[in-house]
């Protein structure tokens, strides 16, 4: 968790450093900030695959020309699933009795680039594309050990969403974004594994 801690806190002061203050947005009008919650529902997998909300995704970019940005993007998601007790054949010799709670963390980050269609109206629909490398940990809790394996790997997010200002010349916006988010990393934990993660989800926060 120390580590997750240390990325995000370095991925938000790289977009601090990169994306404009809400000032001096409103002066160039040409940069945006999102801070949103996250619904994740993770695919191909039964090891964790229940959607949950415990999640949060920051985003920030500049225009580069009137409908095309550039920027930063990082998220964290936690996905649990309950598993009752059961018997896990380890090797020929060993086995385990236990009751399990199953977690996979996820942590993406990278640059993201943006399309929208229509610029500086009351709603700003856009298609992105965020490319970059993705920190995991597969976790199983039992009642006396904590099993787990940290993992990075590559990872690419497309995206469609659209931001609403109820007042544009204020351009301060509610931001809704579907994603499907895919990374290469491969996990393995007791007899489960995973040859990459695939997630789809979506955003609802604010644009600044």
């Amino acid at each position: 968790m120390k580590k997750i801690a240390k990325i995000l806190g370095a991925m938000l002061l790289l977009i601090a450093i990169a994306t404009p203050s809400t000032v001096q947005a409103q002066i160039l009008k040409g940069g945006y900030f999102n801070v949103d919650w996250q619904f994740n529902i993770p695919m191909a997998n039964e090891y964790a695959n229940h959607g949950s909300g415990w999640g949060m995704s920051f985003e920030g970019g500049y225009y580069i020309i009137p409908q095309m940005s550039l920027g930063l993007y990082v998220s964290y998601h936690t996905n649990n699933k309950y598993i009752g007790e059961q018997v896990l054949h380890l090797s020929s010799t060993e086995s385990l009795y236990a009751d399990q709670q199953h977690s996979i963390y996820q942590v993406p980050f990278g640059m993201a680039a943006r399309w929208r269609f229509i610029e500086h109206g009351m709603f700003e629909p856009y298609i992105a594309a965020k490319l970059g490398a993705m920190y995991s940990r597969m976790e199983s809790e039992t009642q006396v050990y904590t099993y787990y394996d940290k993992t990075w790997g590559f990872n690419v997010q497309p995206e469609l969403g659209v931001t609403f200002y109820p007042m544009p010349y204020k351009r301060i916006g509610i931001h809704l974004a579907v994603y499907y988010n895919y990374s290469t990393n491969k996990s393995k934990v007791l007899t489960y594994d995973i040859d990459g993660y695939n997630n789809i989800g979506f955003h609802l926060g604010l644009s600044f």
